[in-house]
């Protein structure tokens, strides 16, 4: 139970909520996106503010290839779709030469990089990431370091629950009993 919890995100700023298991860091990241209600108080971000969250699941179709999740996703928040954009969001997390197959018959730490690419492709101003770095490799934990990097020079902010450090500049820790 969190008693007596607050935070703000600035823009530019990366908060990385640390914690034992169970001590309700993914809990907090779902209330604030809005899935959650929580018991007591509570948790909001700026409506019109566009966030995206990324939860422990990577909110993917076995059925569809990365390309087709992308297009599906950026229809979400009506993102101009063009094929173009969204192979270049593939590339950038490392994903280009996978972007026909099936989902289904990705690895876990490709399925993550894929749901890495909704970030590239997403306007959100917000992300709301749930142990962002599962199924990661090094260069892959690279990849969205420099992601993270880019998105607050631009003026972004993310909130992030982990149990390692992102190793990204303007980061506060809030550590939850």
């Amino acid at each position: 139970m969190i008693v007596d919890f607050s935070l703000e995100l600035s823009s530019g700023e990366l908060v990385e909520i640390w914690g034992p298991n169970g001590s309700g860091k993914s809990t907090l990241l779902r209330c604030i996106a809005g899935l959650f209600e929580p018991d007591s108080g509570h948790a909001t971000i700026e409506r019109d503010s566009l966030f995206t969250y990324l939860g422990h699941k990577q909110g993917l179709s076995g059925v569809l290839t990365p390309i087709e999740n992308l297009r599906w996703f950026a229809g979400l928040e009506s993102i101009q779709n063009e094929k173009a954009n969204l192979r270049s969001a593939l590339e950038t997390v490392g994903m280009e030469t996978y972007s026909h197959r099936v989902c289904g018959e990705l690895s876990a730490g490709q399925l993550r990089r894929v749901a890495l690419a909704r970030l590239v492709v997403s306007k959100a101003k917000v992300w709301i990431l749930d142990e962002p770095l599962t199924s990661l490799d090094q260069e892959g934990v690279s990849m969205l370091s420099t992601l993270i990097e880019q998105h607050l020079h631009n003026d972004g902010a993310v909130i992030c629950a982990t149990h390692q450090s992102l190793a990204v500049s303007n980061t506060r820790i809030v550590n939850l009993p």
